[in-house]
């Protein structure tokens, strides 16, 4: 019992961890054109985590211009992000973590 109240809390530790570490992505790279439930200038994360998978979330951040093609839009605003391996996880979660959301 002790062990399986153990893994809970390092995984909701990490978790959380990598929560933080996807919110800090957010406001370094994303805020400016992006909210996470609220339209700007593109799309809120709640709306972007509805519709589209992790490996399409990263596909879109890497390479926007070829994505937004495959997605039929007519034209791309999402300028290409260089992000490290460890921040594109972290944005990718932090972004599906709004799948739930619920406006009020």
């Amino acid at each position: 019992m002790k062990r399986a109240v153990l893994i809970s809390i390092i995984f909701s530790t990490l978790i959380f961890a990598n929560k933080n570490e996807g919110k800090k992505v957010f406001e370094t790279y994303c805020w400016g054109c992006h909210h996470q439930t609220a339209m700007a200038f593109g799309p809120p994360f709640a709306q972007i985590a509805k519709k589209r998978s992790a490996d399409e979330i990263k596909a879109m951040i890497t390479d926007p211009k070829s994505v937004s093609k495959v997605f039929g839009y007519k034209r791309n605003a999402m300028p290409k992000l260089k992000l490290t391996q460890k921040e594109l996880e972290a944005i990718t979660e932090y972004i599906l973590s709004f799948k739930n959301y619920k406006e009020k």
